[in-house]
C-alpha cells in the first residue's frame, strides 16, 4: 500500500532533519547550527532587518544580535544601511560568509558518503529527481556539479 502524503512529508522531515544531524556530528565541527541556519537564510533570502532573520531562524532578537556579532567580527556578513528606513540596518551575506557556507555544505555531503556508498545509478536519479522537486516547493536553487 502506498503511503499517504501526509505521513510521507511527516518522514520527509524527520529524515532530513536526521540526516543533517548526522553529517553535522560527523564533521568534529561544534560550530553552532544557528550560524549556518543564519548564513543559508541570508544566502536564499537576501538582506533581511536583524528581527526578520531572527524570526527566520528561529531565535530571539537579542540572540540574533549575539550571533551577528560573531559573524561580522567573522567577516561572514556585514550591515548595509536600509533604504526605507533610515534608523534600520539590513544584514546581508559577504563573499566570505559565501564561501564559508558553501565550504559547510560540501563538508557535510561529505561527511555522508558513506551512508549512500552502495546506492546504484537509478536510486541516485530517485535522490536527484527528490532534491529537484523539493529544491522547488522551497525555491532554493540546486547546483550541479
Amino acid at each position: 500500500m502506498t503511503s499517504q502524503p501526509l505521513e510521507i512529508l511527516e518522514r520527509l522531515v524527520t529524515s532530513t532533519s536526521r540526516l543533517t544531524r548526522i553529517a553535522a556530528q560527523a564533521t568534529g565541527r561544534n560550530t553552532s547550527p544557528a550560524v549556518w541556519r543564519t548564513l543559508g537564510i541570508l544566502s536564499t533570502d537576501g538582506s533581511l532587518r536583524i528581527g526578520e532573520l531572527a524570526k527566520a531562524s528561529r531565535v530571539s532578537q537579542p540572540s540574533m544580535t549575539k550571533l551577528l556579532h560573531g559573524l561580522v567580527e567573522d567577516e561572514y556578513v556585514y550591515r548595509i544601511a536600509d533604504t526605507d528606513d533610515s534608523r534600520a540596518w539590513l544584514i546581508a551575506l559577504s563573499d566570505k560568509g559565501a564561501e564559508a557556507l558553501a565550504e559547510w555544505k560540501h563538508t557535510l555531503a561529505t561527511s555522508l558518503g558513506h551512508l549512500f556508498d552502495d546506492l546504484d545509478e537509478s536510486e541516485w536519479a530517485v535522490l536527484d529527481q527528490a532534491t529537484q522537486l523539493l529544491a522547488a516547493r522551497v525555491q532554493t536553487e540546486v547546483s550541479v556539479a
